[in-house]
Order: structure tokens, then sequence, then C-alpha cells
């Protein structure tokens, strides 16, 4: 490898110090363009100059002639000054060796296009008689300031477009690395959630063995579809809410057998939501923390509540149960990991909130109130800002 560059991937980005950014197609038509824009209006201010009045036409093609020959030179040469400012940047402990390498070059570049184009005005003026004149000492010796002046301003191009290429390559690199650090979350989060519903599934199915083995072969068809759900989807982080509330049907079918015909679960959608996007697997450990610290906390009938809404540019999901309210019992797992799961798919988009339900007209059951509030939308988004 040369420079002791070591081998990556074409599509992989550049992360070595000694990585360059070679001249592109659109750096060469912006040269293009930006030098032959000076040229136009540096061979119209010639034309409009008051202090040249009476100057043959034939004098002024030669003049043009030289100024767009002069400006030519310069796009050729501010190519390969912007490959070097990038191939050496002037970064690391070599800055200042670089720099003096750099200088030297600027002069050496100035003097050879200041005696160019001082040889190429001499051969274009050889044949018009008075308009050829010899330059005096002072131009001859310190001409090459003005071209001097004008390599600095290509390098400080250079190395503006070098540090500009390199923070947007850092920016795309920092980005990548924060959606795989979010995903590498949201699959450890799911996979902490999915036999931590199975171990309590299971359970279910164990306590009712004995006493109820038609339910126990239902409750085995339900999981055996719930899993074949979760596998299946594995892959997915988003679902549409309709497909999500087939999966909770599932398990609230699971739920009602273990129960024994005393738990009861009323669930209100608003028809504008069923096609918003949810975390997949988002209302099953939601429904679960109201079974687990909720109505099973009481005697006698338990009655759950889920309602679905559009609040402005926000979907809001609640599920009430009837237990004894948040003093009752604690966030489970399920709950904690819903949680983690909405701040890394959101951010501060989200809410969750857990509080003791009002028991009024609109909601006579009481209990503990979980309330989930996300961005609405039907398509995916990108990652949060962090």
């Amino acid at each position: 490898m040369l420079d002791g560059m070591s081998p990556r991937l074409p599509d992989e980005p550049a992360r070595s110090g000694r990585e360059y950014y070679g001249v592109r197609a659109v750096d060469l038509l912006a040269i293009g363009l930006f030098w032959t824009f000076l040229a136009v209006v540096s061979a119209a201010a010639r034309e409009l100059d008051p202090r040249i009045p009476g100057v043959s036409p034939r004098v002024m093609s030669v003049v043009h002639m030289a100024t767009f020959a002069e400006y030519a030179l310069w796009a050729v040469i501010t190519v390969p000054i912007w490959w070097l400012t990038s191939r050496y940047n002037i970064e690391g402990g070599r800055r200042v060796g670089r720099v003096l390498v750099f200088l030297s070059l600027g002069v050496a570049i100035a003097i050879g296009v200041d005696s160019l184009l001082l040889a190429l005005r001499e051969s274009l003026m050889f044949d018009l008689g008075g308009f050829r004149r010899r330059p005096s000492p002072a131009i001859v010796w310190f001409g090459f300031l003005d071209d001097l002046m004008v390599y600095f301003a290509v390098l400080g191009a250079g190395v503006a477009r070098d540090y500009f290429l390199r923070y947007h390559a850092h920016l795309e690199d920092t980005a990548r690395l924060q959606e795989q650090l979010g995903q590498a979350r949201l699959d450890a989060l799911r996979a902490q959630l999915n036999p931590h519903f199975l171990f309590n599934t299971l359970n279910a199915v164990s306590a009712l063995a004995e006493r109820d083995p038609k339910g126990v072969r239902r409750m085995i068809a339900r999981l055996s579809d719930l899993l074949r759900y979760t596998l299946d989807e594995s892959t997915e982080q988003e679902v549409p809410l309709h497909r999500e509330l087939d999966l909770l049907g599932e398990y609230v079918e699971l739920m009602q057998i273990r129960f024994q015909g005393k738990l009861s679960v009323d669930v209100r959608v608003d028809d504008d939501v069923s096609e918003a996007l949810v975390p997949n697997l988002i209302l099953q450990p939601i429904v679960e923390n109201a079974i687990k610290h909720g109505v099973s906390q009481v005697n006698g009938s338990g009655q759950i509540e889920l309602r679905a809404r559009r609040e402005g540019d926000r979907l809001v999901v609640t599920v009430t149960d009837s237990g004894p309210g948040p003093g009752g019992g604690a966030e489970g797992v399920g709950l904690r990991n819903t949680n983690a799961r909405l701040r890394e798919m959101y951010g501060a988009s989200h809410r969750v909130v857990l509080r003791q339900a009002a028991s009024n007209g609109s909601n006579p059951i009481g209990g503990t109130e979980a309330e989930i509030a996300l961005p609405y939308h039907t398509a995916p988004i990108g990652p949060p800002a962090r």
C-alpha cells in the first residue's frame, strides 16, 4: 500500500490523516467557471477603462488574448494546488515543514507564471510598434508578487475545500455511528423484551395446566401465533397501529383464558390513526404491566381500557386499568424497556407518563393510567437529533 495507507472498502469513509480527496468533476467545473468569470470581468473592465481611449481594436484583441491566457494558466495550476492541499494537509506534526514547502512552492510558481506571462506579452506585442515597451527592472524583479498573492488565494481555497470535505465526512461518520448505536440498543432491548414476555406467558400456561387443560391448549395455540409473529417481524422497528392491535388481541386472549373470564379489555381506536406507525411490540408490555401491577392486585373482575387518538402532530395511546393505582405496584421491565425504546427512536419527541387515573364519566374504572405520546407519522422517519 502507498504511504502506509491501510486497505479499506470502496464505500468506507476516510478516517485516517493520510487519506485525501482527489479533485472531482464538480471541482473542475467550479474552477473553470470561476476563472472564466474573472477573465470576462477583467476583459470588460479593460474595455470600459477611460484611461486608454482610442486604442485600436487590434491592440485590445491582443490585450484580451493575454488576459484569457493568464486566467487559463491559473485555472490549470489550481488543479494540482488543490490536490496537494488535500494530499499533504498541514495538520499533525509536520505542520511547520509543510507550510515552508507550500511557501517555497508558491514563490517558484509565482516567478514561473510571471516569467511565462511576460514572455507571452512580449510575443503578442512584437508587431504592435509603439505599444511594445521594455518592462522596468522593478517589474522584472518584483512583478511576481502579484502572482504570489494569487497563489495564496488559490492555496487558501484549496485548504478551505479540504477542511469542508473532511468536516462533511466526519458528520456522516458521526451520524452513521449514532444510527448503528441506536439500532444496537433497540436490538438489545427487544432481545430482553421477547424472553420476558415468553417466560411470563409460560408461567401462565403452567398455572392452568391442571385446572383447565382445554384452556392450556388454546393458550399454547395463541402463544404459537405470537411467537410466529415476533419471529417474522423481527427486523421491523415500526409497524402500523392496526397490526400492533392484531398482535395485542392474541395476547389479550391468552390473558383472558388465564383469568377465566375475570378480565375484560375495551379497545377504542380512532379511525384516523389506524395507519400510524408505532414501534413493534409497543402495546403488549404496557397491557402486561397493567395486568401484573393493576388488575391482578384486586379481587374480582378486572378491566383494562385502551384508547388511541391523534392530538395535533402526536399519536397518544392510553392504557387504563382498574387496579389500586400507581401506589399499588411498580413499573415493570416491559414498561422500562418501552420507555428506553421510545427514547432511542424519537429522542425528546416522545412522552411516557404513569399516573393515577381520574374516575369520571369518561373513565369510570379508575386505577392507573399509562400514557404514551409519540410523533404521528405514516412513513419512516430518520433517527432523532442528538
